[in-house]
Protein backbone atom coordinates (compact mmCIF):
# COMPACT_ATOMS: atom_id res chain seq x y z
CA UNK A 1 0.00 0.00 0.00
CA UNK A 2 1.08 3.46 -1.21
CA UNK A 3 1.25 5.83 2.08
CA UNK A 4 -1.11 9.13 1.58
CA UNK A 5 -0.51 12.57 2.68
CA UNK A 6 -2.61 14.51 4.98
CA UNK A 7 -3.38 17.84 2.77
CA UNK A 8 -3.44 19.97 6.72
CA UNK A 9 -0.20 19.05 8.30
CA UNK A 10 1.82 16.92 5.11
CA UNK A 11 2.32 13.94 7.84
CA UNK A 12 2.69 10.16 5.58
CA UNK A 13 0.13 7.81 6.44
CA UNK A 14 -0.70 4.44 5.41
CA UNK A 15 -4.05 4.72 7.33
CA UNK A 16 -7.64 6.51 6.64
CA UNK A 17 -6.64 9.19 9.06
CA UNK A 18 -3.85 11.39 9.63
CA UNK A 19 -2.30 10.23 13.00
CA UNK A 20 -1.16 13.88 13.97
CA UNK A 21 -4.30 15.56 13.34
CA UNK A 22 -7.32 13.30 12.88
CA UNK A 23 -7.87 14.51 9.35
CA UNK A 24 -9.28 12.48 6.23
CA UNK A 25 -8.04 14.76 3.64
CA UNK A 26 -5.73 12.85 2.42
CA UNK A 27 -4.26 13.06 -1.00
CA UNK A 28 -1.70 10.32 -3.24
CA UNK A 29 -0.30 12.90 -4.93
CA UNK A 30 2.69 13.92 -3.08
CA UNK A 31 6.04 14.69 -3.80
CA UNK A 32 9.43 14.97 -1.73
CA UNK A 33 10.05 13.34 1.46
CA UNK A 34 11.31 14.85 4.89
CA UNK A 35 11.95 13.21 8.13
CA UNK A 36 11.67 14.84 11.30
CA UNK A 37 13.45 12.78 14.05
CA UNK A 38 13.80 15.70 16.82
CA UNK A 39 11.19 18.51 15.93
CA UNK A 40 12.43 20.51 19.00
CA UNK A 41 15.87 20.71 17.73
CA UNK A 42 15.18 20.83 14.18
CA UNK A 43 15.62 24.09 11.71
CA UNK A 44 13.77 22.31 8.99
CA UNK A 45 11.03 21.04 11.02
CA UNK A 46 10.36 24.81 13.01
CA UNK A 47 10.27 25.82 9.38
CA UNK A 48 7.95 23.62 8.33
CA UNK A 49 6.03 24.18 11.11
CA UNK A 50 6.22 20.64 12.36
CA UNK A 51 5.80 19.39 15.90
CA UNK A 52 5.98 15.87 16.19
CA UNK A 53 8.52 13.36 14.33
CA UNK A 54 7.84 11.51 11.73
CA UNK A 55 7.31 11.31 8.02
CA UNK A 56 6.52 14.25 6.03
CA UNK A 57 5.70 14.74 2.26
CA UNK A 58 7.70 18.22 0.79
CA UNK A 59 4.56 18.78 -1.27
CA UNK A 60 1.24 17.81 -1.28
CA UNK A 61 -1.52 18.37 -4.20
Amino acid sequence: MREKACRKCKRLTEESRCPVDGSSDLSDDWSGLIVILDAQHSDVAQTLGVKSPGRYAFSVI
